[in-house]
């Protein structure tokens, strides 16, 4: 379900809910659509009809997402995130403004899940015993090698 509203830009779209998994479900206010210009397939098509989205998604103003989940979707959606706290998603890959619009909120939902998945803590190890010597005996070896190396000295 589409609803038509004004935005600043031309004609924006507010879109219907967008559910990532069990918990939690983007509400359809924070989710707007603007339909632009495709480029690529078409044919006289492409230059009458906007094929093209562009998702808008309010990631920053979220209430559905916590705090940590919000830092982690700012690191992986890089350049798509904005300085007002938005991501932008655009697809213009097919011919059809709908395939382009599920493509498009796949790939919003696909981020987002990504960003629920918390990065494992890294535990630091203490290197073995067998390891340390084997690489102290190796920096004897060595040494030994390049101490040799140098001027020849005569001692009579």
């Amino acid at each position: 379900m589409v609803f038509a509203r004004a935005s600043a830009g031309g004609m924006g779209y507010i879109c219907a809910m967008l559910r990532i998994n069990d918990t939690i479900t983007i509400a359809d206010w924070e989710l707007t659509e603007q339909f632009i210009r495709a480029s690529g397939p078409g044919g006289q098509n492409v230059n009458k009809v906007s094929t093209g989205v562009e998702l808008r998604f309010e990631a920053a103003r979220s209430p559905a997402l916590p705090g940590p989940v919000k830092s982690r979707l700012r690191r992986l959606a890089g350049r798509r995130w904005t300085k007002d706290g938005a991501i932008i998603i655009q697809c213009d890959e097919t011919r059809s403004q709908a395939r382009n619009r599920d493509i498009a909120r796949d790939r919003l939902a696909d981020l987002i899940r990504k960003a629920l998945v918390a990065p494992k803590r890294r535990i630091a190890t203490k290197p073995t015993r067998g390891s340390v010597e084997r690489r102290i005996a190796a920096k004897k070896s060595r040494s030994t090698v390049k101490s040799l190396r140098g001027a020849v000295r005569d001692d009579d």
